[in-house]
């Protein structure tokens, strides 16, 4: 472990505030659960956040990944590629019949393609609405996106054209829209920004609003797609399709992929030239996300989904009930949740609860966010809610 920290302190930029002698090493993972460098075990409920999205070295996921490894790992774009080309008609046939992909390396990529892609529709559009609190990547264009100052702070002056309105706030978003504006870009379920799930009468009341302005609807779900809220994409518990669909995190199961879906009118905006990336869609990321997508299409698989995320619910309600001192309340669907505190002490919570065995999330001072493996188990469950309820009874 003093070797590990050594490298880091000396070669590796502190971006991520990792601490020596607090921040445990993991060199091993199987299912829900991962191990550090002393051999420590620990219940995964952070899930690589949402990317280990079947659990750790899934054996179907590994053997996809060995088996193209041992055939061809990477060719240029400019050439054909059966793994690509198979992910693309599985995401297609999924989310946006007729609708074709574009292929990044993450997130934060797939939503740069969204939102060129919304820009070169129409070159005198170039405005984008997202929502405050909103997260939707770390490069300048998503960056300005992002309806966070606290991110975007040193980073001025970011792109122009990018405004942010209140979350399920319909009329805010209405307010903003002008001859200039391009798209909407929203998530179904704020991740980032505390887990805030989108009423049903402002995502429908967005597609209204889109299709009467000419607006393209970007859902950002990379997050809260993959069968995160038991439903494969989010805009499923909507009754509501995007123009625009962005997918990574779990879409590799633990390797960097990301896409853009663009429904059947507007794939053909972006032309050879356009946009392009040298590593999107590789060919052994792509198999291992046709073995994630597989499993997440096995039968039964999402309603198990659902009734863990009911599980949760029950369960971590129980124990807001108990802290009402401490737990302000339970927010979350499927197996994306949070409970947010009346005490800035999620970070020491986090703190015990590593030291506990258990991996979570905390996001600034007063939320716990849990992104467990859609594999977990119910007992796997109950041994992190058990945890979870002792240390929380700690800050009493």
């Amino acid at each position: 472990m003093d070797h590990i920290e050594s490298l880091e302190s000396n070669y590796i930029i502190n971006t991520y505030g990792r601490k020596p002698g607090y921040t445990p090493a993991l060199v091993k993972g199987q299912g829900s659960y991962v191990w550090d460098s002393s051999g420590k075990k620990y219940l995964d409920l952070l899930g690589g956040l949402a990317v280990n999205i079947v659990g750790h070295c899934h054996p179907k996921v590994t053997a996809a990944i060995k088996t193209q490894a041992e055939m061809l790992m990477h060719t240029s774009n400019l050439y054909y590629s059966q793994p690509q080309g198979e992910l693309a008609a599985m995401l297609v046939e999924s989310a946006m019949p007729g609708g074709k992909v574009f292929f990044a390396n993450s997130g934060a990529e797939a939503n740069e393609a969204a939102i060129k892609l919304a820009r070169k529709r129409n070159s005198e559009r170039y405005k984008i609405i997202s929502a405050k609190n909103s997260f939707h990547g770390r490069t300048l264009a998503s960056l300005a996106a992002t309806g966070q100052p606290k991110h975007q702070q040193g980073f001025e002056p970011l792109p122009e054209g990018f405004a942010s309105a209140e979350f399920n706030n319909l009329n805010s978003f209405a307010g903003l829209v002008d001859q200039q504006t391009a798209a909407i870009m929203i998530e179904p379920v704020q991740g980032e920004g505390g887990v805030h799930v989108a009423e049903e009468n402002f995502i429908k009341g967005l597609r209204e609003l889109c299709n009467e302005a000419d607006l393209l609807l970007i859902f950002d779900e990379v997050q809260c797609g993959m069968g995160r809220t038991g439903k494969m994409w989010a805009f499923e518990n909507y009754g509501v399709t995007p123009d625009l669909l962005t997918v990574a995190k779990g879409l590799g199961g633990g390797l960097p992929v990301g896409a853009m879906v663009a429904a059947e009118p507007y794939v053909e905006v972006l032309q050879p030239g356009s946009h392009a990336t040298t590593f999107g869609g590789n060919q052994v990321v792509c198999s291992a996300a046709q073995a994630v997508l597989k499993i997440l299409r096995e039968e039964d698989f999402l309603a198990q989904v659902r009734q863990k995320g009911y599980m949760i619910r029950t369960a971590m309600e129980e124990i807001a009930k108990q802290y009402p001192q401490l737990v302000k309340e339970f927010r979350g669907i499927g197996l994306i949740c949070a409970l947010e505190l009346n005490r800035p002490v999620a970070k020491e919570i986090l703190s015990r609860c590593t030291e506990e065995g258990v991996l979570i999330n905390a996001i600034g001072e007063n939320i716990l966010r849990l992104l467990p493996p859609l594999t977990i188990v119910d007992e796997e469950l109950k041994e992190g809610f058990r945890i979870i309820d002792r240390v929380l009874k700690e800050f009493m």
